[in-house]
Formats: C-alpha cells, sequence, structure tokens
C-alpha cells in the first residue's frame, strides 16, 4: 500500500505556515505567505494554492492525502468554519473547510490553534499515548486544548477549552482584547508579564532593579527573563508572582479533568525553572489531597517552528 500523506496549515495573525507530514510526524517539505496581505479569503485561497499546489503534486496528487488539518483561531470543528476571528481581515463566518474541499479536492478538517496543538501532543509528542492531558500555551495570549478519553473537549457549540479567559482574580486586570477582568491571559501570557513587570515598577517602593533600564515601551517578557537570569530581585518577583497564579489556575484545571499531564508549550517556557517552581508549588498546594503529586507538567517536546503545521495535520489521521 502507498505512503498516505497529511496537509497542515496553521493560520496566525501574520503568517500561515502549511507542509506536508507523513504518518510518523516528519514535515517533508514546508512554506508559508502572508495571512492578512489579501481582504478577502478567496485571494488568501489562491495564494495558499500558488504554493501548495506544487507540494501536493509532487507527493502524488490528491488522491495520495488522507486530509487536510487546519489549526485557526476561533475555528469551530463542527461547522468547519472561523467564525469572528478578532486578529483576521476576514469577518463574520467563514465557510473554510468547504473553500478548502473545492480548492484542493481533499477532505478538510478544522479547529482551533490551540486543540490542534493538543492534537499534535498526542499523535507526535510528549503526550503520546496518553489518552487524559490538557495543553497549555503560553505566548502572546494562553491558549488550551482539553483530551479526556483521546477526544479533544469541543463543546456544544465547537468553542469549548478556552482556559485563558477563566477568571483567577475577580475584578482583576483588565484584558484589553475581551474586555474581562481577571483572566489567565491577562497575567499568564508573555504580555501579562511585561504589565506584571511595569506594575511592580510603578509602585513607590521596590527594590533597584536592572529593568529600570529600558523604556517602558522597550519592556518585553524576553527582558524580564534576562533581568531574572542575572538575578534581579524584581524579575525574580515577576516570575514568582505569574508562577503562583498559574499555578492556582492549573490546579483548577486538574479538579475537573482529572489529567495524567499538563504539556506546557510556546515562548514563556523558556524561562525553565524561574517559572515552573513556583506553578508546581502552587498548583500541588491547591490540589485535593487525592490528585497530589499526581500530575506530570512536562514542556511540549514539539519543534516550536513546526509544532503548529504538525498539530494541524495530526488531525486528519
Amino acid at each position: 500500500m502507498k505512503e498516505k500523506y497529511a496537509i497542515g496549515i496553521d493560520v496566525g495573525g501574520t503568517n500561515t505556515k502549511f507542509g506536508v507530514v507523513n504518518k510518523k510526524g516528519e514535515i517533508l517539505v514546508q512554506d508559508r505567505i502572508k495571512t492578512n496581505e489579501h481582504d478577502n479569503v478567496e485571494e488568501f485561497i489562491d495564494d495558499l494554492a500558488e504554493k501548495l499546489n506544487p507540494m501536493i503534486e509532487q507527493y502524488g496528487g490528491p488522491e495520495a492525502f488522507v486530509g487536510i488539518g487546519m489549526g485557526a483561531p476561533n475555528a469551530n470543528y463542527y461547522q468547519g468554519t472561523i467564525e469572528y476571528a478578532a486578529n483576521l481581515k476576514w469577518k463574520g463566518i467563514i465557510p473554510m473547510a468547504e473553500l478548502l474541499e473545492q480548492k484542493f479536492h481533499i477532505p478538510a478538517k478544522l479547529t482551533n490553534d490551540a486543540n490542534a496543538a493538543a492534537v499534535g501532543e498526542m499523535q507526535y509528542g510528549a503526550a503520546k499515548g496518553m489518552k487524559n492531558f490538557i495543553t497549555i500555551t503560553l505566548g502572546t495570549g494562553v491558549g488550551s486544548g482539553i483530551i479526556i478519553d483521546g477526544k479533544i473537549v469541543l463543546g456544544h457549540n465547537g468553542f469549548a477549552g478556552e482556559l485563558g479567559h477563566v477568571i483567577v482574580r475577580n475584578g482583576g486586570r483588565e484584558h484589553k482584547g475581551t474586555g474581562l477582568k481577571g483572566s489567565l491571559e491577562a497575567y499568564a501570557s508573555a504580555t501579562g508579564v511585561r504589565d506584571t513587570a511595569i506594575e511592580l515598577l510603578q509602585e513607590t517602593q521596590h527594590s533597584p532593579s536592572l529593568l529600570e533600564n529600558y523604556p517602558i515601551n522597550e519592556l518585553t517578557s524576553e527582558t524580564v527573563f534576562k533581568c531574572a537570569e542575572q538575578g534581579d530581585s524584581l524579575a525574580n518577583e515577576v516570575f514568582e508572582f505569574t508562577g503562583q497564579i498559574l499555578g492556582e489556575a492549573l490546579a483548577t484545571f486538574v479538579h475537573f479533568s482529572a489529567p495524567e499531564a499538563i504539556v506546557l508549550f510556546g515562548g514563556l517556557t523558556k524561562a525553565g525553572d524561574l517559572i515552573m517552581k513556583p506553578t508546581r508549588q502552587a498548583m500541588e498546594d491547591n490540589l485535593l489531597q487525592v490528585f497530589k503529586n499526581k500530575v506530570k507538567i512536562l514542556y511540549s517536546d514539539l519543534q516550536e517552528a513546526d509544532a503548529a503545521i504538525l498539530g494541524a495535520s495530526a488531525l486528519v489521521w
């Protein structure tokens, strides 16, 4: 029997990455296009086809492919649609799976980017062989994918699993994108780390800090990490605070789904023990006895550059 392939497409606010993937999780060829250079989705798909069609032909044409998997913001798995995505130019409800199938003559499936990451971990990554785990992506925002009994939790409308928008500090910091006050994403994202650093620097009494050498508009989670690595006490306090909030939230997530593991992925994980130690401690401190020391916190072992394509492609197997 001839080898079959999958196509993985990751739609980000800036770039769309795509590639051909085999069953072992090897990306055989990949490329990217700009996402928001096109005012309408049809032009976007034409641009995608210009680069993807030669890849499809190279690996045996449409009949050699099991399917196309796409991870995208606000993607509805049940309907195959992207719905009211705030960071995309195409407004309203886009019938993306249908448009892909018409263009490429290959079955297409869609889910949100964090769900795609979770499926990728189960198929190829740190959660291979697991049936119950949660993936948390810690980047510009906080995404999540929940796997229970080997299936993604989608809910009745396809949008379940928005753990980044769970309220962790009642009446707390306002999230600029959603207007929610005190959500996990407002604290445990790269943006949240930066905002915490600014808040601590603006307090009238704080210890001298290397962070004061940077103009406010140049502060990033990366600068906070660099200063913390050099032993800066205020930068370390930022990660202690962030880890405390993240760990408390993870304890809540453990209580509702009893996962075997929580897999962390994304830029913030590069802070290593600076964020992991307080996160583990806060999680264990807030767990019922029956869950204590039973849930692993793992780092994703998928290459960050490839994970989005792999995760999307895993949808079709």
